[in-house]
């Protein structure tokens, strides 16, 4: 009989042991899930960030097409006009 409490004791310890080992594997993919988070909210920001850039570049370079092509126009007239003259 005594050897009965001892391997419900080794058992109950094993059990305990895999428990605990499970538990850190748990806290280890947590811990990855949140890097894993971070990181992509990182990415997020940056990737929003290169797009507040680029449209306001979009919308300068518009705005300056604006202006030159006309002016464009005008100089290429004014030049047909001088050399058909």
């Amino acid at each position: 009989m005594t050897e009965e409490p001892d391997e419900l004791t080794a058992l109950l310890r094993e059990i305990r042991d895999n428990q605990e080992k499970q538990l850190g594997q748990q806290r280890e993919m947590v811990d990855l899930y949140r890097r894993q988070y971070e990181r992509a909210e990182k990415l997020q920001e940056r990737a929003e960030s290169l797009q507040d850039r680029s449209a306001g570049m979009i919308s300068a370079a518009r705005k300056v097409l604006f202006i030159v092509i006309p002016i464009i126009f005008l100089l290429i007239v004014y030049v047909s006009i001088l050399l058909f003259r």
